[in-house]
């Protein structure tokens, strides 16, 4: 149905109704946004939660559980989901927001030039009715001035005392008035003919094709709400299937947790490779006492499958170690060997580093080969370079070489003893035991222990780190007690320590603290601000002063 011929007299109501159009197609534009900034703002919180769940440590530190490594996983394809989202977020800003807001403009622009069309020919016709209503009036007024001339003319015509001249001025006059309106009816008739032509071409032809125009307008505006509504979907659409590779990621993480293969790491990360306990041996203190034949006790015969016990390995000191599982774990200082730890532990860490070692020998053997090769060729070529000039850098990656060889072999020799250890681990001792050789002095630059504090200077000297003389490992007891620690004794700091690393303690120049822990030969003495904080401090930073009742405690 055309608006043309079905509403030719809706101009005012064809109005209201586009611009109506108009302010439905900015409201939906106005929900598609609202709708992608809860897009943006679902990703962002997603990535948010990603970012707080994923693990802030290196990955050799990170647990191997298959249960760990499927929540990483997890997380990974959340983080991908959230992405998607950012997606969808993105073409509906570009592909529907923006497309419609363009388009509006474009139909605000349209819709002013048809309706400025429709109100000028609507002026136009008015102008000519005016031309026409005024002929009119006009020649209604010249038909009564005539008439009144004819009434006028007739009166002094049978007016017996009317002179000859008054009635030639009457007649004059009425002459005059009735061809002025026959003028004003010719106008009054042409003008009636142009208005009614007018009248015809603008209802017949300007108004149902500027109608038309509005018609067409807003059939395309309903079209382009269609296609975004489409669009809307689509968006959506097409991050589907990459959102369900995400799930099914999530799906395949989840099938990945093996509760053996975690199980198996457990023991491989904890076992120390040390034999049970043995039965302890009976000590029968009753010997020396008389009974009577009478008695219904229990009673072993004089010399007859008794073991005399032996006060010093009643109950030995490495059975006593071998139980800390039940109690207190024997605290000890780690040591470069890793003596300190259990058999099984030790031999891992070892071969570990062995490894690490083996890496960095063959970069240093690749860099010597490639550095020789070099130097061949500016033997041959002089004009590429001088050969002498590769010659410190060849010398000093033979130092590097040797200086790891020589600690490969450090490590092997430790690694052999302690396979050979746990090849008889029946026979060997605890590991609290091993520590006995640990030095009691403090720790200097070069690695070598000393104590004469006069070898102290005011420059502060070489700064252990922490995380390797205090780092607990797998075996540290859970069950420390939370009583705080007796003083010892007192200390002055020499020099500044920021304490930045974990369990360090910072102190200033001058600053007074009491000592808690006495340093046990890594360089490091735990001590404790008058404020309560607690930490450990570089020995060689402080001038320690103790207690007398408290030495050798």
């Amino acid at each position: 149905m055309a608006w043309g011929t079905e509403l030719w007299d809706q101009f005012e109501n064809l109005d209201k109704h586009t611009q109506w159009g108009i302010d439905f197609l900015e409201r939906y534009a106005k929900f598609v946004k609202e709708r992608l900034e809860i897009e943006q703002t679902y990703a962002k919180q997603l990535r948010n939660l990603v970012k707080k769940y994923c693990p802030k440590r290196s990955k050799d530190d990170e647990p191997r559980f298959s249960s760990c490594l499927s929540f990483y996983s997890i997380l990974n394809e959340l983080n991908d989901y959230a992405g998607q989202r950012e997606v969808v977020a993105e073409e509906m800003g570009h592909n529907v927001y923006g497309e419609l807001m363009r388009y509006s403009q474009d139909l605000k622009s349209e819709r002013k030039h048809h309706l400025q069309e429709g109100r000028k020919a609507q002026q136009y016709l008015d102008q000519c009715w005016k031309h026409m209503d005024n002929s009119k009036k006009k020649f209604e007024r010249e038909c009564k001035e005539a008439e009144k001339s004819q009434i006028s003319y007739d009166r002094l015509d049978n007016d017996i005392n009317a002179t000859k001249s008054e009635v030639e001025k009457a007649k004059s006059q009425l002459y005059l008035r009735t061809h002025s309106a026959d003028e004003s009816k010719n106008e009054y008739a042409a003008q009636l003919q142009n208005f009614n032509g007018e009248q015809w071409k603008h209802f017949n032809v300007a108004i149902p094709q500027i109608f038309k125009n509005l018609q067409d307008m807003d059939e395309r505006r309903t079209v382009k709400l269609g296609e975004t509504y489409r669009s809307f979907a689509d968006v959506e659409r097409r991050v589907v299937p990459i959102i369900s590779k995400c799930l099914e990621g999530m799906v395949t993480a989840a099938k990945a947790v093996d509760q053996r293969k975690d199980s198996a790491i457990v023991v491989e990360s904890f076992k120390s490779g040390f034999e049970p306990p043995g039965d302890f041996p009976f000590e029968d203190y009753s010997q020396n006492l008389s009974r009577t034949g009478s008695d219904n006790t229990i009673s072993t015969p004089k010399n007859e499958g008794v073991v005399k016990p032996d006060p010093k390995h009643s109950i030995s000191k490495a059975a006593k170690n071998k139980l800390w599982l039940f109690g207190k774990k024997p605290k000890a200082p780690s040591l470069e060997d890793f003596s300190h730890l259990p058999p099984e532990q030790r031999r891992k860490r070892l071969q570990a580093r062995i490894d690490e070692l083996s890496k960095e020998l063959q970069k240093e053997v690749d860099q010597r080969d490639a550095l020789n090769k070099m130097k061949d060729v500016y033997e041959k070529n002089p004009q590429m370079g001088d050969p002498q000039s590769l010659q410190p850098k060849i010398s000093e990656t033979m130092c590097n070489m040797e200086k790891l060889r020589s600690e490969i072999h450090k490590n092997e020799s430790w690694l052999s003893e302690v396979e050979g250890k746990v090849s008889t681990r029946g026979d060997r001792r605890p590991s609290a035991d091993v520590n006995h050789h640990t030095p009691h002095g403090r720790e200097s630059p070069e690695g070598s222990y000393t104590d004469d504090p006069s070898q102290e200077h005011r420059s502060p000297p070489h700064q252990p780190d922490p995380r390797q003389a205090h780092q607990p490992d797998e075996f540290d007891d859970e069950f420390d007690d939370d009583d705080p620690l007796p003083v010892l004794g007192h200390c002055k700091a020499l020099y500044s320590f920021d304490g930045q690393n974990e369990g360090t303690l910072l102190m200033k120049e001058d600053d007074v603290l009491y000592i808690i822990e006495e340093d046990k030969g890594d360089g490091w003495t735990r001590a404790r601000k008058q404020s309560g904080e607690e930490g450990y401090v570089p020995t060689s930073y402080v001038e320690i002063a103790m207690e007398k009742n408290s030495k050798g405690s």
